[in-house]
């Protein structure tokens, strides 16, 4: 396939259907399909790789269109609390396992889209390290940092100030330690390097979770 008026036509079809629920709630319908967006997002970004895209480019608008889906959520939290962190963080590990078994299926199914990508057991993802485009290498990094921490914030409000018992804590650390691996590869390749900085992201958000939560044993 090829870039050619079609292909442009339902790409653009693609992305305005992600922006309705996007904005769904704006239509005042009172009805949770806004939680959508985060798997529709997948779709337009893979019609773009699977017609030829590079795929570096195609996950920065992904983690792009899932940035501007976190953020509406977290107002939604911190302001008029009419978002649940637990269906944010469902809804969006939906969407990150679509994409992940997308990843399995497009490269396989057309050898020729496997340049720019490396595979991690049955995923093929962007290889950042061997990016002919460095300001492109350098957007994937940066927009993958930020998607990682807006993930964490929704989280951070939702707990801040509750009674959490510390193993409680510490399965929200695990939780991110594959997330934080990933990041930490994408910056430094290295072995040692990145299993060094993973330790430090998870040191961190466990001292940030102690700071604002509150013992469960606390006497009353």
């Amino acid at each position: 396939m090829a870039f050619d008026i079609p292909s442009i036509i339902i790409l653009i079809t693609l992305f305005i259907i992600f922006m309705i629920f996007l904005v769904f709630d704006l239509f005042g319908r009172n009805e949770k399909y806004g939680y959508l967006a985060y798997a529709i997002a997948v779709i337009p970004v893979n019609f773009f790789w699977g017609i030829g895209g590079d795929p570096l480019f195609a996950y920065i608008i992904l983690f792009i269109l899932w940035i501007a889906t976190i953020l509406r959520d977290t107002i939604g939290i911190y302001q008029k609390k009419e978002k649940e962190i637990n269906e944010i963080l469902m809804y969006l590990a939906i969407a990150i396992l679509i994409q992940l078994i997308t990843s399995a299926i497009i490269p396989e199914a057309n050898p020729l889209l496997q340049d720019s990508v490396e595979k991690f057991w049955f995923f093929w993802l962007p290889n950042v390290h061997s990016a002919t485009n460095p300001a492109l290498a350098v957007t994937f990094r940066i927009s993958a940092t930020i998607l990682i921490f807006l993930i964490i914030i929704p989280l951070l409000l939702d707990i801040k100030g509750e009674e959490v018992r510390l193993p409680i804590i510490i399965i929200f650390v695990a939780i991110f330690i594959a997330p934080f691996l990933y990041l930490s590869y994408i910056w430094i390749p290295d072995p040692a390097g990145f299993w060094t900085l993973t330790f430090l992201f998870l040191v961190v958000l466990f001292l940030v979770l102690l700071l604002i939560t509150r013992s469960g044993l606390e006497k009353k």
